[in-house]
């Protein structure tokens, strides 16, 4: 992984927008703490269709005045070409210079896709409408995105993204490390040599984590789901184990040449706080 090893290590952390004025605050506690690891920046996420937009704007906005750096994800699915234009335009109009773009899922009862089939599109778009002002992320899946026909398509879909101008990309969440490793060396083999950062979901709730990786496609391995329903409901030994089987995870991928960790924070601070220490990331 030597190319990947030449990008500099980039360490970041992921929100999602509250929906009550008790979770703004919760995030808000939160983000002061994670602030204090001084990671390169906080994304946040964005509902099916934009049904969090309004949300995920005014977070990303409070984020930045705050004089910390704020990554906004754009779903384009289910959007017109003139509302993603928009939507740049006012991101660019608060300062923002970091996208994460990406394809989205359908709202549920809807069939129009809009104006964008795929996150390559987006990705082109955004370069049209705004040159270099923003540096864009997109999404890539080392065991394979849930709706590709085959890991080939997969990675080739993934290549596109790069083409039309991403900057980087972050992964999907897993846990295990050679899906991580076999999929840069298949991207770098069809020429992709944008950092590609581990996507880490710290393990709080077995039972929450079980649903979204059956939802998204992301493995739990079958030696790691078991020793997890071991532990019952006991969330002491689930954060416990699920500390030390994340923290061996990203030891071995910084290791290998991984550059940098994106943690899926899941609004909470503790977990990242203790991972960022037993890794003893930079500050």
């Amino acid at each position: 992984m030597e190319s990947q090893k030449q990008h500099t290590p980039v360490y970041s952390c992921e929100f999602f927008p509250p929906r009550t004025e008790r979770g703004v605050e919760k995030l808000r506690t939160t983000r002061e703490r994670l602030a204090q690891l001084n990671p390169a920046y906080f994304s946040v996420t964005f509902g099916a269709g934009g049904s969090t937009r309004d949300r995920t704007f005014e977070t990303v906005t409070e984020i930045h005045r705050s004089g910390l750096e704020a990554a906004p994800h754009i779903s384009c699915i289910g959007s017109t070409r003139e509302s993603i234009a928009e939507l740049l335009h006012n991101y660019r109009e608060q300062g923002i210079r970091r996208i994460v773009a990406l394809r989205g899922d359908m709202p549920s009862g809807t069939r129009d896709v809009g104006e964008f089939r795929y996150a390559n599109e987006l990705v082109a778009f955004i370069r049209e409408e705004t040159g270099d002002h923003f540096k864009i992320e997109v999404a890539c899946y080392p065991e394979f995105h849930p709706q590709a026909r085959d890991a080939e398509a997969d990675l080739d879909n993934f290549a596109r993204k790069v083409e039309a101008g991403a900057d980087a990309a972050i992964t999907q969440y897993f846990y295990n490390a050679d899906a991580y490793f076999h999929f840069v060396e298949q991207a770098e083999q069809r020429g992709v040599t944008v950092p590609i950062v581990p996507g880490i979901m710290p393990i709080i709730n077995f039972k929450q984590l079980a649903r979204f990786s059956d939802a998204c496609g992301a493995e739990i391995p079958r030696w790691l789901r078991k020793r997890l329903e071991a532990c019952g409901d006991d969330k002491v030994a689930i954060q416990a184990l699920g500390h030390q089987v994340v923290a061996d995870l990203c030891r071995r991928l910084l290791d290998g040449g991984a550059p940098g960790v994106h943690f899926y924070s899941m609004n909470q601070a503790g977990p990242v706080e203790r991972l960022w220490a037993d890794l003893d990331l930079p500050r």
